[in-house]
């Protein structure tokens, strides 16, 4: 282990009620009035799903990109833990945070989107249970991450609450839970990908590869990179913070080099399998799939230089770009580039995208909480 020193995490303090807070209030609010009707007179009532799209948004926001959005804790912790990169190790805490609220809620949203939602424990329960499944598997993996995840994160709560016996006891086991939290996430956001693959001609070849497994793996560890780019200027800026410019200079530029390594292996994957003149085609799949190629590839002209990366402006864009471009890669092969047929489109109530809304907010506000009444950030003295 690393021995860096670093600054102990401190509540932020302040007040809960704010602007952002009530705005996520009310966020919230609508979203459960929503939900409510959802429950009570089923999806029709709420969703433009139909037979050709039984998935729409909640499963791709809140789900595929939410989770992917999510893998922050697990891009950092695999530097911290896996590469001995200590000196990111106050990156972990919020990393580790905005995973746990992406992945909890995303836990969730599953329900919204489960015609019989009644019967969701079917899928775990061994008489019901198909492990032939990838969806098995991504319901296992996620399931066991998400309580992994609120282990890994639990001594935060026992530093506040003074649970000091109970947090030296746990951390005498903490390294399978952080071993277990860096291997469930390569596993399920690679099968996320395999899901995919298992639609067939359904999608588009610009998206329908048999390496989609290794693009979504790879993309979630980069996109996980960007969130926290996006998380810690946002941060910084709403606290009044001094940005942490020297943890994530060099943290960028790895996040460039796994980028690098994706946008090549995803060229190539379409020049090998013949699929590359789709992108030429005068159609909404070519036009989205420039706009995610160039959001890609956006980074290297924000942040290419060392001292690019000095400049928080830029490392924020460059965090924003990531995630937009994460964005369009898993709605373009799940929803733009997925043609079920002639006679079925789909495109989101407005019902639907405040019900993604409000999951959004409940992330902030969850965030914001606490973050003002827990040890998560650094002590502001000691931001360099």
């Amino acid at each position: 282990m690393s021995s860096h020193q670093h600054a102990v995490p401190a509540p932020v303090g302040g007040k809960l009620f704010n602007t952002a807070t009530f705005v996520c209030g009310i966020l919230i609010a609508v979203m459960i009035a929503i939900l409510i009707t959802r429950f009570i007179f089923g999806l029709g009532a709420v969703t433009n799903l139909n037979d050709g799209y039984p998935w729409g948004i909640w499963v791709v926001f809140d789900v595929v990109i939410g989770s992917a959005f999510a893998c922050g804790g697990f891009s950092v912790a695999m530097l911290v833990y896996i590469f001995n990169k200590g000196e990111y190790h106050p990156l972990v805490r919020p990393a580790l945070l905005a995973s746990l609220f992406g992945y909890t809620l995303a836990g969730i949203g599953v329900l919204f989107d489960l015609g019989r939602y009644w019967n969701f424990w079917h899928i775990l329960w061994p008489t019901y249970a198909n492990p032939n499944s990838v969806m098995f598997e991504v319901a296992v993996c996620i399931t066991a991450y998400v309580l992994v995840m609120w282990i890994e994160f639990s001594p935060v709560f026992m530093e506040k609450w003074g649970l000091r016996d109970a947090k030296k006891k746990l951390n005498k086991a903490l390294f399978f839970f952080i071993a277990l939290g860096t291997l469930l996430p390569m596993m399920h956001q690679s099968s996320l990908g395999t899901m995919l693959v298992v639609m067939g001609s359904q999608v588009n070849p610009l998206w329908q590869t048999p390496v989609v497994p290794l693009l979504y793996l790879l993309t979630a560890i980069v996109i996980g990179y960007g969130v926290v780019l996006f998380e810690s200027c946002v941060a910084s800026s709403a606290y009044r913070r001094q940005i942490e410019v020297h943890l994530l200079q060099p943290m960028a530029k790895i996040m460039l080099g796994i980028l690098a390594v994706y946008l090549v292996v995803r060229i190539a994957d379409l020049v090998v399998r013949g699929a590359l003149g789709h992108a030429f085609s005068p159609s909404l799949e070519a036009l989205v799939f420039w706009i995610e190629m160039i959001l890609f590839a956006l980074p290297f002209a924000l942040i290419g230089s060392a001292d690019a990366r000095r400049n928080p402006a830029r490392l924020f864009l460059a965090g924003v770009a990531i995630m937009l471009g994460g964005v369009f890669l898993r709605v373009n092969g799940f929803l733009i580039g997925y043609d079920t047929g002639p006679g079925w489109n789909y495109f989101p109530s407005i019902a639907e995208m405040l019900v993604t809304l409000g999951m959004f907010a409940t992330e902030v506000l969850g965030y914001i909480i606490i973050t003002r009444r827990f040890p998560v950030l650094p002590r502001e003295e000691a931001a360099h």
